[in-house]
């Protein structure tokens, strides 16, 4: 079934996309949940007529993302870790330390949009992470994780 996303759906597209998905996940779950509508002729026409509206307010917004990124890049996080002796953290290091990281840096992301090279970190030294500004940018970030 071919369907027009209404809202950002992860793993499947961003607002205005047509995409196609089974029937049983547009009718059951994205529809009813208000996540996308049936596409139509006339709700593609309107969708093309809305694309071509918000093209430059786009445009706009990912320039911003750019120059956010180009702050963001380079910059070093350490993360504190309570640890053992022999270097194995007490639990694990995940996206939302990260995501306070950045923000005590200054740097507004949710934890959604960060995905860590490995699932669970469990020892200390140098990580990266890949973090997503705009839809199409992204930004690698090095951390370092430490004994507290």
């Amino acid at each position: 079934m071919e369907i027009i996303l209404k809202q950002d759906v992860n793993n499947l597209g961003s607002k205005g996309d047509i995409v196609i998905v089974k029937d049983g996940y547009a009718r059951n779950f994205l529809i009813p949940k208000g996540l996308a509508t049936m596409a139509t002729v006339s709700a593609k026409k309107m969708l093309a007529e809305d694309i071509r509206q918000r093209a430059h307010k786009e445009a706009k917004i990912k320039a911003e993302a750019e120059k956010v990124a180009a702050k963001m890049n380079g910059i070093k996080l350490i993360i504190g870790a309570k640890t053992s002796s022999t270097g194995k953290i007490f639990g694990s290091v995940n996206t939302i330390q990260i995501a306070e990281a950045l923000h005590a840096q200054g740097f507004e992301v949710e934890r959604k949009n960060i995905r860590m090279q490995e699932e669970q970190i469990k020892e200390v030294g140098t990580y990266q992470a890949k973090v997503k500004i705009h839809k199409d940018i992204y930004v690698d970030i090095d951390f370092d994780v430490v004994s507290e």
